[in-house]
This record gives structure tokens, C-alpha cells and sequence, in this order.
């Protein structure tokens, strides 16, 4: 406890800067992800208290993200939609699925996958952030120019056929679920039908036009509708914030130009009384835990989601991993990459109970809080405090912060969360791959095919098959390298290792070497299996160099013992020089060893294999005598 409060004056003033910055993006991330400015606000309390507490980078503070917002839109949106637009009756199966994916990522650490997250191909991350950036910028222009599809009458009144539509196969379906749907009697059908107002059909016509705008792609479909409808006075109060957010950094970056540009447009726009769109209202008083998660659960309501859970915690492991590597870059010190994915999912679930989004550890507010003193886990607690007692004591004015500022905010955002580092490099990165008469570089069409399927599809996916694509492409190269690097040769004839120069002259056209440098797997299986049919029919015996093997898997232990029974039925003697610890016991895990090279066989140097030879010329003659 007293080495907690060691450092508390500079964890104060930490805590309370990062606090201060994170306000206005944690209203910007609820906004967005389309369950309220509260839902952001509520993440960013629970999340860097709890993942501060419990993780293991001392001086991250976590909250709401730019990747995990984008994610949890798709999941809200989604689920959204299968309620019918209600978004109350949404949450608790929202609610659960974040619930599940902060309990996955506590798993995650349990299991020790933290460890291993580094291994994500930078390509990946790249196409994914750039995407992340785009993503937010595009579905941000609509609010900024104070365009709202579902209150474009023009855009939804198209929508109402097929509202009807879907509103008495609801009827239908209730009634089937309730055991009234009789063939020869439709009364109770026409009965319900006949309940429908014109505003019950108005609202699923506008649920459904919302949904068909919503997204990258539903953005862009609007767009045209949004730029002949632009509201004024929302465009300029983005336009003024992003200014003020870029502008003011020029001035001083000790004081945060988000929360400038925050205070400053929204005071103006309520001091003056102009007519514009404030922010959902922010409910007062002490956030209270939503147990509809527990007494609404249905498994079936979420079980199109676990995937997508899944995709949470490795992102929001991802995410915060990559700011403790930051952090510790900047206060010399060394994170507990388990401990700080059990501190996330802890702060994620904590948070999903609460009717919080999720988060992730945030870089920026990681390096502010770095900057200004913050030194242990006291500073992400009193960064979760402080915005605590802001929602307490300021909900109602926050309340009347304009729609257009916030819009503003997420851009510039979505500007600076895209890799620009990744997209400077592509140009300069080596073109090692064709697809017919092009050339082009590997990392950069993964990072395409990352940036365009996550922009303009789906983000979950499109993370896999960049992981898979970047796999193969690893996998081909490493392939290649290693059967480059271990082609077939016959002693003096080609360069060899030092240790062969001296090779006797009399079984030089008796006895091939063939030297394997580097892991045999499934990627260099295919050149090696080649081996027997390369040896000459004149030849009595091949000596194997596996001191460069370190590793072999399943697919090579296999190819190994293809290789060994085609020698042995050309009753061509085969002897291995240093088996390493690994491959060695895979090979006799399935008896090559002593079946098909007998332990005899085996030399721990490549001169103690002559010697042997030499002394026994009889291991040379059973291929000549056959």
C-alpha cells in the first residue's frame, strides 16, 4: 500500500490530465457506437479503474478506443436490428455479448496468450488502423453536415412496403410461436393487422432506413441526399471544432485542444442559444448495474455474436499491448503482458455490467499521463475517479453538448488513428510476389486486403484472412528460403562446409550429402521429398545434415519417413549427422529411429560419420550387390 502512494503526487496529476483528455472522446466513442454519449462515459469509468487495479502496465489508463468502437458499432448495429430499432430491448443481449468477450479476454491472459500477441503481422495492424481511421471519418460526415437518415422523409418513405412486410411476418410469427395461427381463420391476424397505425409503420420504415444508411457503404449510399440537405449550423460547428482541435496544438499542447474545442464550441453554442442538435441526454446520478443481462439472458440471442466476442478480446488485448510496449518504451520498465489482458477483461466486464462499451488500453492518454507524472496503477484509478465525478456532478451540462461537436471530435480522430507510417512505406516496400505480368509487394496487398475488406465489409473477417493471407505468404517464404538454402549436392562437387574439404576421393561418387538448414515443415516439405528421386541410381549411401534443422512438425516428421523408406527400398544406406533434441524425438516417436536409421547410424559430427565408413566399407556394398 505505501509504495501505491509513493508517487502520489505525480499519479494526481496524471490520472487528472489523462481523465481530462479521455472526457470528450469517451462521449465521442458512445455517440458513435450508437448506444449514447452515457454508454462511453460509463466504459471509460469502469474500464481504467478496474484495468489499472488488476493489469500489469503500471502507468496505462484504458478507456473506449477507436478500434473497439468500430467493432462494438457493428455489434450494436446488428443486434439493433434484430430487435426491431428498440434499443432498450437490445441492450441486455449488447450488454452480454460485451459481458462474454471481457470474460474471454480475461481467459486469454489466463491461458498466457498474452505472451504471444506480438506475433500479429504488422501489415495486418496497419490495413486494420487505416481502415479503423477511414471507417469513423466516413460514418462521422453525416452527423457533421446534420444530416440524419431516418428523418429524411424522402429516404425512408421508400422503406415502408417493406416495413409492412416485416411487421405482419412479426404477427405471423408471434402468433405460430403462440399456437393461434389457424389456415382456415386469419381473424386474430386481421385483428392484430388492423392495430397497426401509421406510426408504427413509420418507425419500422425509419428503423430500416437508418440500417440501410448505416455502415461505410450506407454512408456513401446517402451521401448525395446528405450534401442537398445540409443543416448549416451543424456544418459549422464540426468545421469550427476540427479547426480549433488542429489550431490550438499550435499554440500549447500542455493543455488538451480536444477538450478546448469541446468546452469552447459547445459554451458558445449554448451561451448564444443556437439552434442546434445536443447529445442524448446523460442520465444523472451513480451508474447502476443492468441485470437484465442475467435475468433476460438467452443463449440464442448471442450465440451468432461468440465469434465476434472473440474478436473483442484479442482486438482489445491487441490494443492494449501495443500502448504497454509504448509505456514502456517511455518509463524504461518491463509490463506483464497476462496480467494487463486480465486487468482488460476485468475492466470490460465490470464495464458491460454497468452498460458500459468496451475499451482498450488508450496510447495517447498513456503518454499524457506519462508526461505529466503518472507513475503506478493510482494514476489509471484516478483518471476513473475523476471522470466519475464529472458524470456526477456535470451530466446535465454535458448533456447539452452539441451532436456536430462530438462529430467533429471523431474525425479528426479517424485522421489521426490511420498508419501513416505503413501507407509512406508502400512505395519503397520489396515487390517479391507476381499475380501474372505484376509485381507487387506481399506486405503491402495484405495490407490492402486487410484495409479494403475492413472498410468496406467486415471488420472481423477481414482481420482473419489478412492473419491467414500474411501466414501463407510467411510460410511460402520461409519455404522457399530453407529449400534454397538446402539443395541436394555430391561431395566436392559443389562449395562445401569446412569439415568436408578433406572428404575422401574414393567415396566421393558412393556417398551423397545433403544438407537440410533450417525447420522442416509443412512449407519445405515438397523440395525435400524430392531427395530420392535427385540421387543418382550409382549411389550407396547418403549422409543427412541436421545440425541446422532445429525443428521439425507433423507434416515434415512424415515427409521424412517417405523420403527414408524410398532410400530403403533402393537399398541406399542412409546416416544422419547431429540430430538436434526435437526433430530427434519426433523421429522416434514413429520409429524412423532405430527402424529406418538405426542409432548406429546416427553421429554427433560430421568427421566421426567418415571414420565410420571408412571402417566398415560393407554399409557401401548392399545397393552394388543387389
Amino acid at each position: 500500500m505505501k509504495s501505491l502512494f509513493k508517487h502520489f503526487r505525480g499519479d494526481m496529476l496524471g490520472g487528472i490530465t489523462a481523465g481530462i483528455v479521455a472526457l470528450p472522446l469517451a462521449l465521442a466513442f458512445g455517440v458513435s457506437s450508437g448506444l449514447g454519449p452515457s454508454a462511453g462515459l460509463y466504459g471509460a469509468i469502469f474500464i481504467s479503474f478496474f484495468a489499472a487495479m488488476f493489469g500489469g502496465t503500471p502507468t496505462q489508463i484504458s478507456g473506449p478506443t477507436a478500434p473497439m468502437t468500430a467493432v462494438s458499432m457493428i455489434v450494436i448495429a446488428g443486434i439493433i436490428a434484430v430487435y426491431d430499432g428498440d434499443v432498450e430491448k437490445a441492450l441486455p443481449a449488447i450488454l452480454t455479448v460485451f459481458l462474454l468477450g471481457g470474460l474471454m479476454q480475461i481467459g486469454l491472459g489466463l491461458i498466457g496468450i498474452g505472451s504471444y500477441i506480438r506475433y500479429i503481422p504488422y501489415p495486418v495492424v496497419s490495413g486494420f488502423m487505416t481502415a479503423i481511421g477511414l471507417i469513423i471519418i466516413i460514418t462521422q460526415i453525416l452527423p457533421a453536415l446534420g444530416y440524419y437518415p431516418k428523418e429524411d422523409s424522402g429516404w425512408v418513405q421508400p422503406f415502408k412496403p417493406q416495413a409492412e412486410e416485416l411487421i405482419l411476418e412479426n404477427i405471423l410469427r408471434e402468433e405460430a410461436g403462440e399456437g393461434i395461427l389457424v389456415l382456415e381463420d386469419f381473424r386474430e391476424t386481421i385483428d392484430r393487422a388492423n392495430e397497426i397505425t401509421e406510426d408504427v409503420i413509420q418507425k419500422e420504415a425509419q428503423v430500416l432506413a437508418a440500417k440501410e444508411a448505416s455502415g461505410v457503404l450506407g454512408a456513401l449510399t446517402v451521401l448525395p441526399r446528405a450534401l442537398k440537405n445540409i443543416n448549416l449550423m451543424e456544418l459549422i460547428l464540426s468545421l469550427i471544432t476540427i479547426v480549433i482541435i488542429y489550431g490550438f496544438k499550435r499554440v500549447t499542447t500542455k493543455v488538451p485542444s480536444t477538450l478546448v474545442a469541446l468546452i469552447l464550441v459547445s459554451g458558445v453554442a449554448y451561451g448564444f442559444g443556437l439552434d442546434y442538435r445536443p447529445i442524448e441526454t446523460i442520465p444523472e446520478g451513480f451508474p447502476l448495474p443492468n441485470l437484465e443481462i442475467i435475468t433476460e439472458f438467452r443463449l440464442g440471442a448471442i450465440t451468432p455474436y461468440v465469434f465476434t466476442a472473440l474478436t473483442l478480446a484479442l482486438l482489445g488485448s491487441i490494443d492494449s499491448l501495443l500502448t504497454s510496449v509504448v509505456a514502456d518504451n517511455m518509463t524504461k520498465t518491463k509490463h506483464n503482458p497476462n496480467k494487463e489482458l486480465v486487468g482488460q477483461g476485468i475492466g470490460n466486464s465490470i464495464a458491460a455490467v454497468f452498460g458500459g462499451i468496451p475499451g482498450a488500453g488508450a496510447t495517447i492518454r498513456t503518454v499524457v499521463n506519462i508526461n505529466s507524472g503518472g507513475k503506478t496503477r493510482l494514476s489509471g484509478m484516478i483518471a476513473g475517479l475523476l471522470l466519475l465525478i464529472i458524470l456526477l456532478a456535470l451530466g446535465p451540462v454535458a448533456s447539452q453538448i452539441p451532436a456536430a461537436v462530438l462529430a467533429g471530435i471523431l474525425i479528426t480522430v479517424g485522421v489521426n488513428v490511420m498508419d501513416y507510417k505503413g501507407l509512406r512505406a508502400i512505395p519503397s516496400l520489396p515487390k517479391d510476389m507476381k499475380i501474372g505480368p505484376l509485381k507487387l509487394s506481399s506486405e503491402v496487398m495484405v495490407m490492402l486486403v486487410v484495409l479494403l475488406l475492413s472498410t468496406f465489409w467486415n471488420l472481423v473477417y477481414a482481420v482473419g484472412i489478412g492473419l491467414v493471407i500474411a501466414s501463407l505468404m510467411f510460410m511460402k517464404k520461409i519455404g522457399d528460403l530453407t529449400a534454397k538454402r538446402s539443395e541436394i549436392r555430391t561431395a566436392g562437387r559443389e562449395k562445401s562446409w569446412a569439415d568436408e574439404k578433406g572428404f575422401p576421393e574414393s567415396l566421393r561418387e558412393k556417398v551423397y550429402i545433403k544438407h537440410i538448414k533450417g525447420p522442416l515443415f509443412f512449407g519445405t516439405t515438397s523440395e525435400f521429398q524430392m531427395l530420392a528421386d535427385q540421387i543418382p541410381i550409382t549411389a550407396s549411401a547418403v549422409i543427412i545434415r541436421l545440425g541446422r534443422m532445429q525443428y521439425m512438425d507433423q507434416t515434415g516428421l512424415y515427409a521424412m519417413e517417405d523420403v527414408l523408406q524410398d532410400l530403403s527400398r533402393k537399398k541406399i544406406n542412409v546416416f544422419f549427422v547431429r540430430v538436434l533434441d526435437q526433430p530427434r524425438y519426433m523421429m522416434e516417436r514413429i520409429d524412423i529411429i532405430p527402424d529406418l536409421v538405426p542409432p548406429e547410424h546416427i553421429f554427433g559430427s560430421f568427421d566421426e560419420c567418415v571414420k565410420f565408413v571408412l571402417k566398415h566399407p560393407e554399409e557401401l556394398e548392399p545397393h552394388l550387390n543387389s
